[in-house]
């Protein structure tokens, strides 16, 4: 899932993928220095619709990167993020919590997104909501919850940006771990490796 630079971009697409690249970007560029006035019922700006169309076009594995230059060039507020979050696909609800690290949003913005795909077991979008951005604004309770999340689905936890700093020392998480571990015990089933690794962290030990 990460995000490559136009330029490395531009050179795994094809021509005709290329050409229709440029005419979104500069479609969302013009929509960047335009006037903001709320979107009516039932109409999408243009640059908004080659953001749903990506994958068509320029391939599925390219488009979680074409999503987030679309965003970036039309200058995404938290509105937009919000509305494109709340009205996309689970491909797209990926392009935009992949893109917070990228356009900084407001937190009060920002994180109802996080939290939202965190309430998922959408594995693709748990691991796109612990990226950076998670890591700088995601309060320590929800954090904490947010590495569960990712032993509970399945997605490995070194997904999770900056786990070394923000768990090391966290007491209240190894507790949460510790009780998480005796639960699966008890229950006869297999306690995550990850969760030890993590619970290392807790306690000041370096990751082996």
């Amino acid at each position: 899932m990460a995000i490559v630079t136009l330029e490395d971009l531009s050179s795994r697409l094809d021509a005709a993928a290329r050409v229709w690249l440029q005419e979104a970007l500069a479609e969302a560029a013009r929509a960047a220095r335009a006037p903001r006035y709320p979107t009516s019922q039932g109409t999408v700006p243009v640059w908004e619709a080659r953001f749903a169309s990506a994958g068509r076009h320029c391939g599925i594995e390219h488009t979680d990167s074409v999503r987030t230059h679309l965003l970036q060039a039309a200058r995404a507020d938290g509105t937009t993020l919000t509305r494109l979050y709340r009205q996309g696909t689970a491909a797209e609800r990926r392009a935009v919590l992949l893109s917070l690290h990228h356009l900084a949003p407001d937190p009060a913005d920002g994180i109802p997104l996080v939290e939202d795909a965190l309430r998922t077991n959408d594995t693709r979008l748990v691991a796109a909501a612990v990226g950076p951005y998670a890591t700088l604004h995601l309060p320590p309770h929800s954090w904490r919850h947010a590495l569960l999340k990712c032993l509970f689905t399945g997605v490995p936890v070194g997904t999770a940006d900056g786990l070394a700093h923000r768990a090391r020392g966290d007491t209240e998480l190894a507790r949460m771990l510790t009780d998480y571990a005796a639960e699966r015990t008890a229950a006869g089933r297999p306690v995550p490796a990850d969760l030890h690794r993590v619970l290392a962290l807790t306690s000041n030990m370096e990751e082996s």
